[in-house]
């Protein structure tokens, strides 16, 4: 039995995005965001006290990455990964790797904007900093999407992957705060990618409780 331990709108969702994606059997325990992530109950599960974690073959995986790896391997017949030998195998692993470096800067403007209680506890010139790099990793993924080579739909030459997924759910994340504006070919990716309806599937259900409240947050001035 496979299980995740997921909250809403955080990286767990690249993890039951990818889940809904390889059509297997799951269970799904929704936490909080809060501090109950720090419970010595959940720490047993995840010690960085943070999602996802999941249960796969009776042993706990954390960090989405190895996550994405592992399913990707252990249902190698889905074609989501790409596996050693393959000719995408180093494109696969850059970008979906690639998706913790947009997911960062996501992080440290959740915190600015959301997290974060006091307004004399944000920082306006971390925001703007956070919103630029955001921006500098767009432009990576533009410049990846322009190579004139054929089929170029996906990040993969070789077509729609786990990498698309894990990328795909941190620009989600980061669109909160910088927007895809100047970055046609990011924006055509991701309407395309999040018209599936696997990614609908790991949107949070009418009702849940969001960690992000409005569709954008501009960068608070001081």
């Amino acid at each position: 039995m496979i299980t995740l331990h997921h909250c809403h709108q955080t990286r767990s969702m690249r993890t039951l995005w990818l889940l809904h994606e390889l059509d297997v059997d799951f269970q799904l325990r929704v936490r909080p965001f809060d501090m109950s992530l720090r419970d010595p109950e959940y720490l047993s599960i995840n010690p960085s006290g943070r999602v996802p974690a999941l249960h796969l073959d009776g042993e706990v995986i954390w960090e989405s990455g190895a996550i994405t790896e592992v399913l990707c391997e252990r249902f190698a017949d889905r074609g989501l990964g790409r596996p050693p030998g393959d000719i995408d195998r180093p494109d696969f692993l850059i970008w979906l790797h690639f998706a913790e470096t947009i997911s960062q800067h996501a992080a440290a403007l959740t915190q600015q904007h959301v997290v974060l209680f006091d307004d004399a506890m944000r920082s306006p010139v971390v925001m703007k900093l956070e919103a630029k790099r955001l921006e500098k990793c767009y432009a990576a993924i533009e410049a990846r999407l322009s190579t004139p080579v054929e089929n170029r739909d996906y990040l993969l030459t070789s077509g729609f992957s786990a990498a698309d997924i894990s990328v795909g759910q941190a620009v989600y994340m980061a669109r909160h705060f910088a927007r895809l504006d100047g970055f046609p070919e990011v924006a055509r990716w991701y309407d395309q990618i999040t018209e599936r309806e696997t990614f609908q599937k790991a949107l949070p259900p009418p009702g849940a409780e969001l960690l992000y409240r409005q569709d954008f947050y501009e960068a608070w001035k001081s």
